[in-house]
């Protein structure tokens, strides 16, 4: 247990260490060195000390009752007080006491100074601190209560990790075909992968360790040979990768002309059918085959070329009459579920007159029971 006079010596310690502006993580002092000794001979012998790296003498106190100086030492690396030795011999003989500006060593005056650089890390003042506690606590001289409140300060201040706001893992990928039950195929898991790169605000290599955890097989054989061609290889790099080895060798141009005659299937709904086409234009843009810019109105040029089945829908939707201000892929969307949602209602209603008539008419007549009697 330090006694009240090495507290107040390593009070002056450390006052000392601030006045010079030295950092105490990188500072110790040398005590009992003769007054005659050379700066340049106690910076050689602190060198002994591989754990101090270069050292600097940056101030002495010299006590000429004593014949002795307590002598400021910067150095280079990182205190650790486990590994220090407590005495310093030099070449000449005699011993120097060593004493670090460790957090045991620490004065209360030493606590203002840390809770301020506590708070312009966390962004936040005091007054954020005493909002924190409640009113019964809230002392500026008590410093219990305010250590209780920085204690909980960066749990309720600071954003929540990655762990907490962790995107949703991609699921399976292998590369054999024909696709494995419980995989994706090559298309569904690029369409994952990019959308977990883009949202994710994880690092770079985080997003590349999901990718890497959702691939096997073949898949995994790819991304290996790039980790050892190039082990900084980003997400991006992963996924490029992976549609070259896996995916289609069309061009932009290819997949633009496949997209041209892209028809509406027998019983598909119109829906169902702009939604294959957004599936194959988010290729061709990707691939370089159609400008961003163009994707909203090749919706609308290969609805109205290809929809076979939908003439009345087209017509009562005005896509012509739009394409020159043509609307979004999802606002399209809608437009035509409510036009579907709309005609099956009205389909069903339909049947339901329709049988509702037919059973009117299959019902007999009423006969008139009185009898039948002869006109005087």
């Amino acid at each position: 247990m330090s006694t009240s006079g090495d507290t107040q010596l390593a009070s002056e310690h450390n006052s000392w260490c601030r006045d010079t502006g030295l950092d105490p993580n990188h500072a110790f002092v040398l005590h009992d060195v003769p007054n005659d000794t050379d700066k340049s001979d106690i910076e050689s012998a602190a060198l002994i000390v591989k754990a101090f790296g270069k050292v600097r003498v940056k101030d002495k106190l010299s006590d000429t009752k004593t014949g002795t100086s307590l002598v400021l030492c910067e150095c280079s690396e990182y205190l650790n007080p486990e590994h220090m030795p407590p005495f310093l011999k030099p070449e000449n003989g005699g011993s120097w006491k060593v004493t670090l500006f460790t957090a045991s060593e620490s004065s209360d005056d030493d606590f203002p100074d840390k809770l301020n650089k506590l708070m312009a890390a966390e962004g936040k003042t005091l007054k954020d601190v005493h909002a924190l506690m409640p009113s019964e606590f809230i002392n500026e001289n008590s410093p219990e209560s305010i250590i209780r409140a920085v204690g909980d300060l960066p749990g309720k201040t600071m954003k929540p990790t990655n762990e907490n706001n962790a995107f949703r893992r991609l699921r399976m990928f292998s590369g054999n075909l024909p696709v494995p039950a419980g995989e994706e195929s090559l298309d569904n898991w690029l369409e994952q992968a990019r959308l977990m790169i883009e949202e994710c605000d994880c690092s770079a290599r985080e997003k590349r360790k999901r990718i890497v955890e959702s691939l096997k097989g073949p898949a995994l054989e790819i991304i290996q040979a790039v980790r050892l061609n190039n082990p900084d290889a980003g997400p991006e790099c992963c996924i490029e990768a992976l549609e070259s080895a896996f995916g289609t060798p069309e061009s932009g141009e290819d997949l633009y002309f496949a997209f041209r005659s892209m028809y509406q299937q027998p019983g598909e709904k119109l829906s169902g059918f702009l939604r294959r086409l957004e599936r194959s234009l988010t290729k061709e843009v990707h691939k370089g085959g159609l400008l961003p810019h163009r994707v909203d109105r090749s919706h609308i040029d290969q609805l109205i070329r290809g929809a076979t089945e939908s003439d009345m829908m087209l017509l009562n939707l005005r896509l012509r009459e739009r394409k020159e201000q043509p609307p979004t892929f999802l606002k399209l969307l809608n437009e035509i579920r409510e036009e579907e949602e709309y005609e099956s209602a009205r389909r069903k209603l339909n049947t339901t007159v329709r049988q509702v008539k037919t059973c009117e008419e299959m019902k007999p007549k009423a006969t008139d029971p009185r009898p039948f009697r002869e006109r005087p």
